[in-house]
C-alpha cells in the first residue's frame, strides 16, 4: 500500500489545483488549510463556469453546507464533469438529512459517483438509512456506531467512506483503517471538517487510482497537525492559528504512525 508519508511528499511536490464548492462559513478556512498543507485551492461554484473549471482542476470537492438552487446546479456540473473526465471528486453531505431539499441534492450527487464521501457519524448513519442522533451539522453519534453503515455505503456506491470524529474510520468496503490523533479543540473551530473534505481532494488529486490511501493520508495529516496544535493552545482561537502552522510543518513520518488497519 502506498504510504501516507509518500503521498504527502507527492502532494506537496505537485501542489494540485483543487476546485472546492463549499459553504460561506468554510471558504476562507478551507482555502487556508489547503494552502498550508501544500495544495492550490480554487473556490469556483457559479453554475456558468463550475463544470468548465472542473476540466482544469485535478480534483473537485462538493460541500452542500449552504445550498441554493444556482449553487446546486454548479455542484452537479462540476461533479459530473470530474466524473466524466476520470478525475476524483469528494462529497461532503453536510446535514443532508435535515430537509427534503437537502435529501434530493444528496441523492442526485451520489448518482454522480463520488470517489470519496467524508462526513460525521450521524450523517453516515442517515445516509445509510439508519436512525441517527444528529442535530443540524452536529453529530450526536460516536464513530464506532457508523462503521457498519460506512462499509455498507462503500459497497453500494463503490466509494471510499470516511467517518470522522474523536477517532476516524475509513473504508472502501474491503479494506478499513482507523486514524488516531487530533485535539478536543477541533470541534470548537468552525469549518475544520469541511476543510478536511477538501484536503481529501488534494491527496486524491495526486493519487487518482488510490482513493482509499489518499483519504487515509489526508485524515492522518489532520490528526497529526491537530495533536501538535493542541499542545500549548490556550483555546479555540489560538488553536486555529497554531493548526495552520502545524499543517505547514508536519512531516511524513508523523502520519504513518497514526494509521492502523481496522
Amino acid at each position: 500500500m502506498t504510504t501516507a508519508s509518500s503521498l504527502l511528499a507527492r502532494m506537496r511536490a505537485q501542489s494540485p489545483l483543487v476546485q472546492v464548492i463549499t459553504n460561506y462559513v468554510a471558504m476562507n478556512v478551507t482555502a487556508n488549510v489547503l494552502l498550508a498543507a501544500g495544495a492550490s485551492p480554487a473556490m469556483v461554484h457559479a453554475e456558468e463556469e463550475a463544470g468548465e473549471f472542473a476540466g482544469i482542476a485535478r480534483a473537485v470537492v462538493v460541500n452542500m453546507g449552504t445550498p441554493s438552487a444556482p449553487w446546486v446546479v454548479g455542484m452537479k456540473r462540476a461533479a459530473g464533469a470530474a466524473a466524466a473526465g476520470g478525475k476524483p471528486w469528494v462529497l461532503d453531505p453536510v446535514a443532508h438529512f435535515a430537509t427534503a431539499f437537502r435529501r434530493r441534492i444528496v441523492a442526485d450527487l451520489l448518482a454522480l459517483r463520488p470517489a470519496i464521501v467524508r462526513a460525521n457519524a450521524s450523517e453516515i448513519l442517515a445516509l445509510a438509512g439508519a436512525a441517527s442522533a444528529g442535530q443540524g451539522v452536529d453529530s450526536g453519534d460516536p464513530v464506532e456506531r457508523a462503521e457498519a453503515a460506512a462499509r455498507q455505503l462503500a459497497v453500494a456506491h463503490r466509494a471510499v467512506i470516511a467517518v470522522t470524529g474523536e477517532s476516524d474510520f475509513v473504508t472502501d468496503g474491503q479494506r478499513s483503517a482507523r486514524i488516531e490523533g487530533g485535539s478536543p479543540l477541533m470541534p470548537r473551530v468552525t469549518a475544520l471538517g469541511c476543510a478536511l473534505s477538501a484536503l481529501c481532494g488534494a491527496f486524491a488529486a495526486v493519487a487518482p487510482g488510490e482513493a482509499f490511501e489518499a483519504t487515509v493520508a489526508a485524515l492522518a495529516m489532520f490528526a497529526a497537525a491537530g495533536s501538535e496544535a493542541g499542545r500549548g493552545a490556550a483555546g479555540p482561537g489560538s488553536f486555529a492559528v497554531r493548526f495552520l502552522d502545524a499543517l505547514a510543518a508536519v512531516e511524513g513520518p508523523a502520519l504513518d504512525g497514526r494509521i492502523a488497519a481496522a
